[in-house]
């Protein structure tokens, strides 16, 4: 495990022990140590990707409520605690934390595990098994129905044909859920910001309009870039092209032929916008807060003959929560939608480019 020694020395005290960061670095859970000073004085690499600790002070004001229990009664103490993922969103972090004296009280150090993990990996089992028989049966059913008519069918050449392109269409909707639950199941099982890397705005929205562009020709919609803020956040490339390509992917297959759907963006404050914007058959206000729900459709008969799974935007606000961001929608029917993933900027990106 990577580790980090702070720069700054505890007041009154003797060098911070090398054998401690050496078996610090070699735990599994995350550590920091606080001095006398309340400086954090190490952290493993972890710790820098919760966001727990900034300009060598930690940021949460429960955990240094703990540590000063634990420096008044030199007494180990333990509690849960909640971390937000981000500036805005509704992810948080659930950690487990062990807060320790040693050396005559001189250091404190803290111990960190995030149980958010485990739960996790607990509701991505139950939502998958979920998921797969909420949802599988129907195109399942249909193919065997379907194959039960071409068996009847062997001296009809005719209806044999409209049987196997009806089965090749259910095949095709088998597929593409299939696809989408294990997208699904793969941004639930994961981190992005324990592994996080760093990546520019601008690549992703145009990898992301470039796999949508043999839809876009199909039905002869304009997709357009413009106002592009290149700033760099932090996270996983392949989930934040996944999400955008579901947005602008739903944009073309709700909107009329012959019209246009505008990827822009704005920074404010930290955060950087990401707006798909279409001119199509809108959304409901009724419908506006279901549609990041699990298979929840506005329009069930449209969602067919798109091949929608009505997975896809709950996938991309999965995708936004685990980045410590936010997808939020406007919508007016026969007007159009606008969906805006927001995402905070990396620290490292202090210099807002054009």
């Amino acid at each position: 495990m990577k580790f980090r020694r702070t720069s700054e020395k505890p007041a009154h005290s003797a060098e911070l022990p090398s054998e401690l960061t050496e078996t610090l670095s070699q735990l599994d859970s995350d550590a920091l140590v606080i001095s006398a000073r309340d400086a954090v004085v190490f952290t493993t690499a972890g710790v820098e990707q919760l966001g727990l600790v900034k300009d060598g002070r930690v940021q949460s004001q429960e955990l240094m409520a703990i540590v000063r229990v634990v420096r008044r009664t030199q007494e180990k103490q333990l509690s849960d605690i909640e971390l937000p993922r981000g500036p805005i969103g509704e992810g948080k972090h659930e950690l487990r934390i062990t807060v320790i004296p040693i050396i005559e009280g001189e250091w404190i150090v803290v111990f960190i595990r995030d149980e958010s993990e485990i739960e996790r990996v607990a509701q991505v089992r139950r939502d998958f098994v979920a998921n797969i028989s909420h949802e599988l049966k129907t195109p399942i059913g249909a193919l065997s129905l379907l194959s039960e008519a071409v068996a009847s069918a062997k001296n009809d050449p005719e209806a044999i044909a409209q049987f196997a392109s009806r089965m090749q269409s259910e095949a095709k909707r088998l597929t593409d859920l299939v696809q989408e639950i294990i997208n699904l199941s793969r941004v639930q099982d994961s981190d992005p910001l324990r592994e996080a890397q760093e990546f520019g705005i601008k690549d992703v929205i145009d990898e992301a309009i470039n796999q949508c562009r043999i839809n876009a020709e199909a039905r002869n919609i304009y997709v357009s870039a413009s106002e592009i803020v290149d700033v760099s956040i932090s996270g996983d490339r392949e989930q934040i092209i996944m999400a955008l390509h579901n947005l602008i992917e739903n944009a073309i297959n709700y909107s009329p032929e012959n019209t246009k759907v505008s990827v822009t963006t704005s920074v404010d404050d930290g955060i950087v916008g990401i707006r798909v914007a279409d001119q199509g058959i809108g959304i409901p206000e009724s419908s506006l807060e279901r549609i990041f729900e699990r298979f929840y459709r506005v329009d069930p008969a449209r969602s067919r003959q798109t091949g929608g799974t009505g997975l896809g935007l709950s996938i991309v606000k999965h995708i936004a929560t685990k980045h410590g961001g936010e997808i939020t929608v406007w919508s007016s029917e026969n007007v159009g939608s606008t969906f805006e993933l927001r995402l905070p900027i990396s620290r490292h990106d202090n210099e807002v480019k054009p």
